[in-house]
């Protein structure tokens, strides 16, 4: 995740999103970086990793994992799972638009719509550019990203519900042009277990046409190897709702 410390949203984070098979999406990640000619056991960045479920899942697969992200909260509870699994992933506090390593890597993932976080397509290509700065000669960016068609059609101006133990959330969409802005109400049972505390937090994301987002890439020195539906190897639709791109550093 990229944007807001995500306070609260962190703590929920991972309960919230249980249906998320991270594994499974590390192995897609894997067969496209392999076709895309990249190998095993290389130097990966995961940017915005969030609560480092992912970067956990691409550690089991052998890469050696470099992880940012800008929340401190999530980094957190990413920092927890690595002290019960032992990994020797490396969290960073950062802000992805001003990404600085200490030198190249050779894959760099950044998942689950967070590229859509950030505000304007500005911010899209300074991130793009600062990725191609640590981007070994013929590494591979590999990122997925919301469409319009989703924020349009699927998120919208619907609302969802989300009862678990330890939380009920109510997540409200609204949505203009393709600019979605998302509000979340978390009640948390006290332990009384007769009252709830009531915290708020609220986000925006936005959606680009996929011909901007390539002609992004292609400027900040990227090769556009594919652009794919989500978790496949199809050619993204018009009603795809999350499309992959698949990109390799292009030296002259």
């Amino acid at each position: 995740m990229q944007n807001k410390s995500y306070g609260i949203f962190a703590e929920f984070y991972d309960e919230l999103t249980g249906n998320i098979d991270y594994k499974k999406r590390a192995e897609y990640f894997q067969q496209l970086i392999e076709k895309c000619g990249g190998k095993k056991n290389s130097l990966l960045l995961d940017l915005a990793c969030g609560t480092g479920s992912l970067s956990e899942a691409m550690d089991d697969l052998g890469y050696d994992v470099i992880a940012v992200d800008r929340s401190q909260e999530m980094l957190g509870i990413a920092m927890d799972k690595k002290f019960e699994s032992r990994k020797n992933i490396q969290y960073v506090c950062q802000d992805m638009r001003h990404l600085d390593l200490y030198g190249g890597v050779d894959v760099t993932v950044c998942a689950l719509d967070s590229l859509n976080h950030l505000d304007n397509l500005e911010d899209v290509s300074n991130v793009f550019k600062r990725v191609f700065m640590f981007t070994n000669p013929e590494g591979l960016f590999i990122f997925d990203i919301n469409t319009e068609f989703k924020h349009k059609t699927i998120l919208g101006e619907h609302t969802f519900i989300y009862d678990t133990d330890d939380v009920y959330c109510v997540w409200q969409n609204s949505c203009e042009d393709s600019r979605v802005r998302i509000e979340l109400d978390f009640f948390i049972p006290e332990d009384d277990e007769n009252h709830y505390s009531r915290f708020s937090e609220c986000f925006y994301e936005n959606a680009y046409p996929l011909e901007d987002i390539k002609s992004t890439l292609e400027n900040a020195g990227f090769e556009v190897l594919g652009i794919y539906d989500e978790d496949s190897f199809n050619p993204v639709r018009e009603d795809s709702q999350r499309a992959v791109f698949a990109a390799k550093r292009k030296d002259v």
